[in-house]
């Protein structure tokens, strides 16, 4: 080993010891991340997180970026691998090049993405912290995060959750990530805006609705005609509860708003079109606006997140609707988590067992990047729609 590769493998060293020291002092607060699941259903705290440390042979990261679409059924393999009864898993794999790439795991039962955005920014800050201080460029002021949401349980007992239906879960998809830059969002918002609007689409609306209406025609290839369609997407309640809690208040607190389609029966053998995107993106907006203009009590918090999940779970069942499922980390802070050895270049997730898109900011944090899982079967129909072949960028890293 030359005496550069021994300084850059002494210095890889430190940035995991400090990684790990610095998740420790990080747990102290965030205690019910180190727990683990028992048989019995419950959560026992303080026995300690899976955290692992990988060599990742024979493979630079710059590899890795360039292949970016090709790597994805790789990357769980970069969080541990399959689930554990741990709360949270944190691999820390080191390349050849001396690139790192940290792979966090956190349960969906214990904390929504808001709080784990939390968790990984207060670790982040510490790690900072104990490089020497933040910096103008990286400043990360960290809220100490709250746990008391069983403050805001209600006296009486619960509604009974429903079980997850098993349309809704499947061991036989596939992810794809589909990138919307920032020229073809701006064109998706001038074609999906109509003077009716109460206001302009977001990016996160235009992009939703192209995706619906391609699931759309993915379901009428299948089934035939009937367009009875639902999209859900998730939407955080700490804002919308009065009082309101702070966004470092942790655990699960997402509820769904849902956008519902039926199309008209024109009789006859007349086929129903599919609908204009502008038409989706209206249902989106309308739905999102009478969502944010709802408030809950806190002891109605609970009942209301059942409730909601209940009614879209008994839709599934029934076959009423094809329900489809979106997630939008955008506009999280994840580019910005600064743990004192250079910027993260991408911030990706991994294959969901689920039917469903979920949006991550792009690195200028300016497009989308959509995962988006579907039945194998589907997803080459799916990836052949017009509109995704018209509007995605097939040059993307």
């Amino acid at each position: 080993m030359s005496a550069d590769d021994s300084a850059a493998a002494e210095e890889v060293e430190r940035h995991i010891n400090r990684l790990e020291t610095s998740l420790s002092e990080t747990l102290t607060p965030f205690y019910p991340l180190a727990g683990r699941y028992m048989e019995d259903g419950n959560i026992v705290t303080m026995k300690g997180l899976s955290f692992f440390v990988a060599k990742v042979k024979g493979c630079r990261l710059s590899e890795v970026l360039s292949r970016r679409d090709e790597t994805i059924d790789q990357l769980s393999h970069l969080v541990g691998g399959a689930y554990t009864s741990s709360i949270t898993s944190v691999q820390i794999n080191m390349s050849d090049c001396g690139g790192l790439v940290i792979g966090i795991r956190v349960s969906h039962y214990l904390f929504d993405g808001f709080s784990a955005a939390c968790f990984i920014a207060s670790w982040a800050s510490t790690a900072m912290s104990r490089q020497g201080g933040m910096d103008n460029d990286h400043d990360q002021v960290i809220s100490a995060p709250t746990l008391d949401l069983i403050s805001i349980l209600p006296e009486n007992d619960l509604p009974k959750k429903k079980p997850t239906p098993p349309l809704m879960e499947t061991d036989i998809s596939v992810t794809k990530r589909i990138v919307f830059d920032r020229a073809t969002i701006s064109a998706l918002r001038a074609i999906s805006h109509d003077p009716s609007f109460p206001r302009k689409p977001s990016r996160v609306e235009v992009v939703t609705a192209l995706i619906w209406r391609a699931r759309m025609r993915v379901s009428r290839a299948k089934h035939g005609d009937s367009l009875r369609s639902l999209a859900a997407l998730t939407m955080d309640l700490r804002p919308r509860i009065i009082p309101p809690l702070p966004p470092s208040s942790c655990g699960n607190l997402v509820n769904m708003v849902t956008a519902r389609f039926v199309a008209a029966d024109k009789g006859g053998n007349t086929e129903v079109p599919v609908p204009e995107l502008k038409d989706l993106v209206g249902l989106l907006i309308d739905s999102m606006t009478k969502s944010k203009e709802t408030v809950v009590s806190q002891e109605d918090v609970f009942p209301t997140l059942l409730r909601t999940r209940n009614e879209l779970y008994e839709a599934v069942e029934k076959g009423e609707v094809d329900v489809f499922m979106f997630t939008s980390w955008c506009n999280y802070p994840a580019y910005k988590f600064y743990f004192g050895w250079g910027k993260p270049v991408w911030v990706s997730r991994i294959h969901w067992g689920y039917e469903t898109a979920i949006f991550l900011d792009t690195e200028g944090g300016d497009g989308i990047e959509a995962w988006v899982s579907f039945n194998k079967q589907d997803m080459p129909l799916f990836l052949q729609d017009m509109d995704i072949l018209s509007f995605t960028s097939q040059e993307a890293p």
